[in-house]
């Protein structure tokens, strides 16, 4: 399978990355700085593009079988809300041109923990990732009205970041609008398993034009 994935150089990118050149695919790394991504192959492509410059991407797209996108401008980025919306919308336009299926890596905030209670809304929410989680949220609610692509939002566990160290295990839970819990009542994953579990959507599509979570 021929694989573009935007926002490769990222923490997420990284491990997508991997995980699709180790099953074999074939796959076009597109990032602001390809020179983020160290990982080397013959089957690999870097490309250096503007996500915002629609027709380029999807000029870009158009000899795909698939687009995963784990686009963040930066949690950082003190205009981290207005970018993550404008940016997703340009990457689900041009994908939209190039006729390609795509999946998204959204955030787990967008999760509910109670009927009516997302993620976000609860209190002790960190400050420092909330306009990045409203973002993912919002762009959530504007891809659900997409009735023409083939789409899927993937929401990572609540827990996935540099300090989860499993590895990859390939053994997890999948789930649709709720986060998968342990019984320590954790939702954790590593980023080598989110990457498992994107690759298995991709090969083998369980959820077209819907949400999806994963956990332990």
């Amino acid at each position: 399978m021929k694989i573009a994935i935007i926002g490769a150089t990222g923490f997420v990118g990284k491990a997508l990355t991997t995980e699709a050149l180790n099953r074999g695919h074939e796959v076009t790394a597109i990032a602001r700085n390809v020179e983020g991504l160290t990982v080397d192959s013959e089957k690999l492509h870097k490309v250096k593009a503007d996500i915002f410059n629609i027709e380029a991407t999807a000029e870009l797209l158009k000899n795909q079988d698939l687009v995963i996108s784990s686009y963040n401008p930066g949690w950082t980025n003190l205009n981290i809300y207005d970018d993550f919306l404008a940016g997703s919308k340009a990457i689900q336009e041009a994908v939209k041109k190039a006729e390609k299926r795509l999946i998204v890596i959204g955030g787990g905030g967008s999760l509910y923990v109670a009927p009516g209670l997302q993620v976000v809304d609860t209190v002790g929410f960190p400050e420092e990732y909330k306009a990045g989680a409203k973002a993912a949220r919002d762009y959530l609610t504007f891809i659900q009205q997409e009735k023409e692509l083939d789409w899927t939002f993937f929401s990572p566990a609540l827990e996935m970041h540099p300090g989860i160290t499993t590895g990859r295990t390939g053994k997890f839970r999948l789930g649709k609008n709720n986060p998968v819990f342990n019984d320590k009542k954790e939702s954790k994953l590593s980023v080598e398993d989110l990457a498992v579990v994107i690759l298995d959507e991709a090969e083998n599509p369980q959820h077209r034009r819907e949400r999806f979570t994963a956990a332990y």
